[in-house]
């Protein structure tokens, strides 16, 4: 089903969050991309060129897909590379890419893809079936001598593991020939064509990585529809492409893209009024009202496939102790930090995984640790706790789509806590500082949250809450959270190819969470986005990033 636009007076457009799982095991999705129609509405002759002046609350930690795990990344890699299969304009079917067409074997330990013909790369060299194995070889193999520039976090947090070591998802990426690569799994995995279409393995240049090796995350070179321009990132600042004539979709509209970090989110908002960037990411929600009266300014909102949460490392005291973690939980104060800080456009959060996403445990809202400090206390003190403890909070530094105000956010849960006897240090940092510490578990609570990459609920239980994705320097669940049950349930539901069963095992782990309380989500937003009305052809994905090869500004 796709989600379509609608209309709020004359200008503001949202996108209906309904999310589709597409890829199921021993289902064969195949397309050809002569076949493919182009649905995008694109702009008139007379419109195309010009740059588009995109603000946004932090910087890129690096132009290497391969080694990212955050969306101020994904935003640009996005339009600098292509994947194999890609996600609809508007929802989270997989459509085809580099890859024309795919099929999967019986047991859904096989796959086979062709490869689009006569494609380049940016420098000038040839996309090809040794293209792709160079690219998986290097993120796989971690004997390779390209396995360099970060720690390739998504190769665990989807596939389990690298290649050889226990558990691992992926045995072999075979060539068959110049257009035609295998997959060779070890065990069968359900949502495996959707995680391929995660920007995070993207297609780069096998060339540019020979030469720039580590530093390849500053020389992006990829297929994609904008080139980086070379000296073109300013840190902090600006990150400029511009577009790549010879794209295999067709020749982009505009000229140039430039990505602007302008941090304050009232700020960026002046700046679009002004003229002095065209679109911004990154908004409080309050200020919808403000585009949705401007007649210049055009109003998005983002589908809802996220939650914001509040981590607790349960390898450091007292969050080891469910009772600590579960009396926190009752002293986070979700309906209030969600009318506060989301204008209604959110929702309070019981499960990690959101409502939008099949598998979504709905019985376990009446469960849900309700907002009573009097009972908080209780808990505190039969953890051995009476008077409460002295503790650090991590805010995030930057506005995300799921946590627009975050230092706001914490200030309102660290005066919650203060009423239960437990006194916060409010931390904060760099946003790639923070990312890399929490990541390496250094926190003690912390304030993160996710944006779904592919629809599928493996994205979210088995990324944030499987104990294989709580591995330090690289842990995606930063709570360091380990059941053996929960991971029980989780591998089952990966290998598992009947929807029914995934479902109702992924229902089953959202409980035994639940009760261990490892993190307190608290929102799941719709987040909001605003233009100039010159701009058209923006179409804001569940995901989080999308290309802009489409996009147009009118003269």
């Amino acid at each position: 089903m796709n989600m379509g636009h609608r209309k709020y007076g004359r200008k503001t457009m949202a996108i209906l969050s309904a999310i589709l799982l597409t890829t199921s095991l021993g289902l064969v999705a195949c397309g050809s991309g002569d076949k493919v129609k182009e649905t995008t509405g694109k702009p008139a002759q007379e419109q195309k060129g010009g740059t588009l002046l995109f603000a946004r609350g932090g910087d890129s930690t690096t132009l290497d897909p391969q080694n990212s795990t955050e969306g101020e990344t994904t935003r640009v890699t996005d339009n600098i590379f292509d994947t194999l299969v890609q996600y609809k304009k508007d929802s989270t079917e997989v459509e085809p890419a580099l890859a024309t067409q795919w099929e999967s074997s019986p047991d859904g330990k096989i796959w086979t893809f062709t490869l689009r013909e006569n494609v380049k790369f940016h420098d000038g060299t040839e996309f090809d079936a040794n293209s792709v194995k160079f690219n998986f070889d290097r993120m796989l193999d971690k004997s390779n001598e390209y396995h360099v520039g970060g720690n390739f976090d998504y190769v665990i947090s989807q596939f389990t593991a690298f290649k050889g070591e226990p558990g691992a998802v992926i045995k072999e990426v075979k060539v068959l020939d110049k257009n035609k690569i295998q997959f060779i799994l070890n065990v069968p995995q359900a949502p495996f064509l959707a995680n391929i279409a995660m920007p995070f393995f993207a297609i780069e240049s096998p060339e540019a990585i020979k030469k720039h090796k580590d530093k390849i995350g500053q020389h992006p070179v990829g297929t994609g529809p904008y080139k980086f321009v070379e000296g073109g990132w300013k840190p902090n600042d600006t990150i400029t492409l511009e577009k790549n004539k010879e794209y295999w979709k067709g020749e982009p509209i505009l000229d140039k893209i430039i990505f602007k970090v302008i941090p304050d989110n009232t700020a960026r908002l002046t700046a679009l009024k002004s003229g002095e960037v065209d679109l911004i990411d990154g908004m409080n929600p309050s200020d919808a009202a403000i585009v949705e009266s401007d007649k210049n300014l055009t109003l998005y909102e983002r589908p809802s496939m996220n939650v914001g949460y509040l981590s607790f490392n349960t390898e450091k005291k007292p969050f080891d102790n469910p009772k600590v973690r579960q009396a926190l939980a009752m002293a986070v104060d979700k309906r209030g930090l969600v009318d506060a800080f989301f204008a209604k456009r959110g929702q309070p959060a019981t499960n990690a995984l959101p409502p939008s996403i099949w598998g979504y445990n709905k019985e376990l809202e009446a469960k849900d640790y309700k907002y009573d400090l009097e009972k908080a206390k209780q808990l505190l003190a039969e953890a051995g706790y009476p008077n409460g403890f002295e503790t650090d909070l991590w805010a995030m530094p930057v506005s995300r789509p799921y946590m627009p105000q975050p230092q706001k956010i914490a200030e309102s849960i660290q005066a919650d806590f203060a009423k239960i006897g437990v006194k916060t240090k409010l931390v904060s940092m760099e946003w790639g500082t923070y990312l890399k510490k929490t990541k390496n578990g250094e926190h003690t609570m912390a304030l993160l949250g996710w944006t779904g990459d592919n629809g599928d609920p493996d994205n979210f239980l088995y990324v944030l809450l499987d104990k294989d994705n709580a591995k330090p320097p690289a842990a995606q669940n930063i709570s360091l959270y380990k059941n053996e049950k929960v991971h029980e349930l989780l591998i089952k539901a990966q290998t598992t190819p009947d929807q029914k069963v995934r479902e109702d095992l992924y229902k089953q782990a959202q409980e035994i969470i639940l009760n261990d309380a490892p993190m307190v989500p608290f929102v799941h937003s719709t987040p909001v986005l605003a233009s100039s009305s010159k701009v058209k052809g923006y179409v804001p994905h569940a995901t989080g990033s999308e290309k802009l090869n489409d996009v147009s500004i009118e003269k």
